[in-house]
Order: structure tokens, then sequence, then C-alpha cells
């Protein structure tokens, strides 16, 4: 899944459209995540003996994974990733082999990262 928790998304579908938020929580097995304080619902609560307030609460839902995109603070808008490893020097290889090779003894782990797919900026 291209989305991390805490990452900052941009909603590209749906009724909240162009809003911003971070997420809280993801389910990986359905693909969808929580945005925090986007996609309210109002959900009924029976009072009980854990919890003596009942009544209407408001949470968030979940929203499809496949509507939001990491925000990109340097363009100001939503933008696609892509995954790339990190060589010596900080150079982008698409195979993990290939950034293996571009150093000179060997490594202990070649760090996986995300990338802007535009303009290839490092994504956190």
């Amino acid at each position: 899944m291209h989305i991390k928790i805490g990452d900052k998304v941009q909603v590209m579908a749906g009724k909240e459209r162009g809003q911003t938020g971070t997420v809280i929580k993801i389910d990986r097995n359905r693909g969808r995540v929580i945005v925090e304080d986007l996609n309210m619902v109002k959900r009924h609560k029976r009072p009980n003996a854990a919890d003596a307030e009942g009544g209407i609460i408001e949470k968030e839902a979940f929203i499809d994974a496949s509507n939001v995109l990491v925000y990109s603070e340097s363009l100001e808008r939503g933008v696609r990733t892509s995954s790339r490893y990190l060589g010596e020097g900080g150079e982008h290889f698409s195979t993990k082999a290939a950034a293996v090779k571009s150093f000179a003894a060997a490594p202990g782990q070649v760090e996986a990262v995300r990338v802007c797919a535009k303009t290839r900026e490092l994504l956190k």
C-alpha cells in the first residue's frame, strides 16, 4: 500500500474531495484508511456498564486508499508515489540489486523509500 500511518494525504474523490488530513489508521486487508477529521459519520451508542455515557457520537469512517494521495509540501497537492532503493551517496535505484552494486563494500541493508513520481523528491 502506498500510504502509511502518519502520512499527510489529500482526498481525491468523494464528498471530502480536495481536503487534507493525517492518516490515523489503516486496514490493509480491505485497502482502506481513516483520515483525521475527514469523512465524519454519526453512530448511536447505547449506554452500558463499562461506559455510562450513551447518545450520538461522531467519528471518522474509512476511505478507500485509492481515493487518497500522499500530500507534497513543495508542490502543495497530492502526488503519485513510486518505490525506489537508496544506493551509495543517496542515489535512487529501481531495483534492490542495482542499489547493492553501487556500494564499494557490501551494505548491511539497502533502504527502500517512497519518492514523488513526478519530481523524484524523497517523501517521508
